[in-house]
């Protein structure tokens, strides 16, 4: 695919993901920190109106969702997409621009979701396993070589912040690639809880 450069965003290498609460809540949504603590972005939940008040009556897991990656200056600079659905979801990563840069396709495994990170020709770049109870999985390569982990420890800035599965960590190795491969693992790691919640 060769060497892209990638927003500003994805070149950082460690995530803390923190849910905003609000009351009477249709949609997610999350503030993205480095980790020095400062906000480098936010990931929201598109939801049209009329999908919220179908939302009283339906299960929001057969609901479209958008959720859209902003930087510190509101710019979006990936989004995820997913269509009607009624059984396995699979979601499609956009760049900035709007063009596919991978997707993510859920796998059916015995009481533990599996999640495979795919690239833009529908191979797959990696996939997200582990423990999801306790909240600590590994991001591996088709190879098994660690590519990043999502976890509830932090060493930083937000060491005590961390009580409930709604504040997260996600980490990436600096094996992982540098180009729009990156995009699409980042992308679909840090919002993995939205997905996650949006596929019960």
């Amino acid at each position: 695919m060769g060497q892209t450069k990638l927003p500003e965003f994805f070149q950082y290498d460690d995530f803390f993901i923190d849910e905003k609460v609000g009351l009477l809540k249709f949609a997610n949504a999350y503030k993205v920190f480095n980790q020095d603590g400062q906000q480098i972005g936010n990931i929201r939940q598109e939801v049209p109106l009329f999908h919220k008040f179908l939302r009283l009556f339906l299960s929001k897991a057969i609901f479209p969702f958008t959720l859209n990656i902003a930087d510190a200056n509101e710019q979006v600079v990936a989004s995820i997409h997913r269509g009607w659905t009624f059984w396995m979801s699979k979601i499609e990563i956009r760049d900035m621009n709007g063009v596919p840069v991978g997707g993510i396709k859920q796998k059916f495994k015995f009481m533990k979701p599996l999640f495979h990170i795919l690239d833009a020709n529908n191979e797959v770049l990696a996939e997200i396993k582990g423990d999801w109870k306790a909240w600590n999985f590994k991001i591996v390569d088709k190879n098994d070589r660690e590519l990043g982990a999502i976890t509830k420890k932090w060493a930083g800035a937000f060491k005590e912040v961390f009580t409930t599965a709604d504040k997260y960590r996600v980490t990436i190795a600096q094996e992982c690639p540098e180009d729009l491969n990156k995009m699409a693992i980042v992308a679909g790691a840090i919002t993995i809880d939205m997905v996650l919640k949006e596929s019960k």
